[in-house]
């Protein structure tokens, strides 16, 4: 498996990451803390990712109520792999009301948290999961500055967030002298390309990694879903269909026909294709998988060894057009 250098971090990831998501829960929804994967399936996937060459992990402190972080604790244990581990702060962990957000006492806590379901005394990488517009953005600043002098933390990165949030933490740095955000991880797709207007070109400018998850779109771009039939039971569409029903148009069934039929030229299937669309661009260091089954890791794999041209990228980027950036 390629590895990249994240930015200018000082560490280097797998172009593939695993995502933890799914282990114990659904994100960090406390609705669906318990469900998800059970950590026999987690543990399968956590041992297919290593056999295929994924050495980078991301997680976060409220995946599954804290199950996520304590089971992949638990899998570095057992099997003694150097791996490169990153988790977030943000939501909770235990779905009690107002136990959120980005307060310099809370990350405080939650790091320590984290550090001990983890079974570390330093992760690589720790990401704000989300803005938290009830607290100033240079308190957030200072304290993760703090623990990367601490040496708690190795680089700093931010989740779920705009140009002008970047823009704002990359002032405070800089005039304050403290440690600045080392990467973005926003969801990219070639259905979800709002990131090209700003978030692109800003970790271009400023030399930072971009690690988007959701490649697929939620599973939209692996075929699963179609204009004739039910979605899939279990399925996103069926569980938490908010941020994609917007899709469910005959323009974007029409962009999955036409994708699946370039992936059968190709003789590829169309999640990898899709994949390999979105780690083309110049400016992805990696992207972040996050498979229900170890068999699930296959496209996104294979989808590395893909090379496509600029011309190959617009062409496809063209069967979306409602996809494109306005």
């Amino acid at each position: 498996m390629e590895r990249r250098a994240l930015g200018g971090t000082g560490i280097e990831i797998s172009r593939v990451v695993l995502g933890c998501g799914n282990f114990g829960g659904i994100g960090s929804a406390p609705e669906f803390f318990g469900q998800g994967e059970s950590e026999d399936e987690a543990n399968a996937i956590l041992d297919a990712a290593w056999s295929a060459g994924i050495t980078t992990y991301d997680t976060a402190d409220a995946y599954g109520g804290w199950r996520s972080e304590t089971w992949l604790g638990r899998w570095v244990a057992r099997t003694g792999h150097r791996v490169t581990l990153s988790t977030k702060v943000f939501h909770s962990t235990t779905g009690e009301p107002g136990d959120t957000g980005l307060a310099p006492d809370r990350i405080r806590r939650q790091i320590r948290g984290s550090l001990e379901r983890l079974g570390i005394d330093r992760v690589d990488m720790y990401l704000v999961h989300e803005p938290d517009p009830q607290t100033p953005l240079a308190d957030t600043i200072r304290v993760l500055d703090e623990l990367v002098r601490e040496g708690l933390v190795g680089a700093i990165g931010a989740s779920n967030v705009d140009r002008a949030y970047l823009e704002e933490a990359h002032d405070i740095s800089g005039r304050e002298g403290l440690a600045g955000f080392g990467w973005v991880q926003n969801s990219y797709s070639m259905l979800d390309r709002d990131d090209e207007l700003g978030v692109l070109p800003f970790c271009a400018e400023h030399g930072l990694g971009y690690t988007p998850f959701s490649p697929l779109a939620g599973g939209w771009l692996t075929g699963k879903y179609t204009r004739d039939q039910a979605h899939p039971e279990g399925s996103r569409m069926t569980m938490r269909p908010g941020p994609y029903v917007h899709l469910q148009t005959d323009e974007i069934y029409n962009g999955l026909d036409a994708l699946a039929a370039e992936a059968e030229r190709r003789g590829v299937h169309m999640s990898t294709l899709a994949t390999a669309w979105v780690l083309s661009h110049p400016t992805v260091t990696g992207i972040v998988c996050g498979p229900r089954r170890p068999a699930h890791l296959w496209p996104s794999v294979s989808a590395v060894d893909i090379e496509l041209s600029a011309d190959e990228r617009d062409r496809l980027a063209a069967l979306f057009p409602t996809a494109a950036p306005a």
